[in-house]
């Protein structure tokens, strides 16, 4: 799980990125600014290393968070995946997973309206990073159970959606 970000104090930005560099610095994660307009770090999780990149849509004033499972899907899994996808995308609360169209892999994703981007924090942003992590952490087993375990959609999402209780 990320850390916490130590950097709490409101940052007046134009382009969110400015502060997500310097959030992703803090937390000392390797990152590369693609662009102006994009950044893309690394995580490493309990189930392999989730890839996450941010989009800035000045014009729209829009945020767009994508964290990539590590994995790859095949075209012959496609049709048990997108019936995954379903049920899944059903249950979240907050963004939703799709296949990326141009790597082929399992990717969480969100987009915020930011009309004002000047009032972006990094409480903001840790809120936004921790929910796409953790729910790239919940789901991955459900993509294995599928992808490799021949389990069908329906059995994958509730072995995934088990909640523990208590410790052993």
């Amino acid at each position: 799980m990320p850390k916490s970000i130590t950097h709490k104090e409101s940052y007046l930005v134009s382009n969110p990125i400015d502060l997500i560099e310097e959030t992703i610095a803090l937390e000392d994660w390797p990152y590369h600014r693609l662009s102006h307009e994009e950044i893309a770090f690394e995580i490493s999780g309990h189930w392999g290393n989730h890839r996450f990149q941010f989009v800035w849509q000045d014009e729209m004033k829009i945020l767009q968070l994508y964290c990539a499972l590590d994995m790859r899907v095949q075209p012959k899994d496609s049709a048990h995946l997108y019936e995954l996808l379903a049920i899944i995308n059903e249950r979240l609360p907050f963004g939703h997973f799709e296949i990326s169209s141009d790597e082929a892999m399992p990717t969480y994703r969100n987009g915020v309206l930011l009309s004002n981007p000047k009032t972006l924090t990094t409480d903001y942003l840790e809120d936004l990073i921790n929910i796409a992590f953790l729910e790239s952490e919940r789901f991955y087993p459900a993509f294995q159970f599928v992808l490799w375990g021949g389990k069908s959609a329906k059995e994958a999402a509730s072995m995934a959606m088990i909640e523990t209780l208590g410790e052993a």
